[in-house]
């Protein structure tokens, strides 16, 4: 599986962003699906991941409400909906591809990355 990230860029405080990553291989829709990110200083941060089927997703409690996770499976493409943007957003936003939605969630052992994306948020 490779993933391509993309939708990223500059926006002001409070507004959105819709980040999407293209998975190639036939084995997409069975992979759970996540995005992580990492500020510069600072380790990396689980965002949200979503199950294989879709029928499940997670949350960091800082994207809980304002981040919307979805996967498109006639696309192989999962989406990260963007809202209400503040400062402490800004980071490099990787996708990535387990399994495991566990793996995801701490961001460890996790089967395949994405190469990142750059969100930056101006207040």
């Amino acid at each position: 599986v490779q993933l391509q990230a993309s939708g990223g860029g500059l926006v002001q405080a409070g507004g959105s962003l819709r980040l999407s990553c293209v998975a190639s291989g036939r084995t997409f829709r069975t992979y759970a699906m996540g995005w992580i990110r990492q500020a510069p200083g600072k380790e990396r941060e689980f965002v949200a991941s979503i199950s294989w089927g879709g029928s499940l997703t997670d949350y960091a409690d800082s994207a809980k409400g304002r981040f919307t996770i979805s996967r498109d499976h006639a696309k192989n493409t999962v989406y990260l909906q963007m809202d209400s943007l503040r400062s402490d957003d800004t980071a490099v936003y990787y996708c990535a591809a387990d399994p495991n939605l566990t793996h995801l969630r701490l961001g460890a052992q996790i089967a395949y990355w994405g190469q990142g994306t750059q969100v930056t948020v101006s207040s």
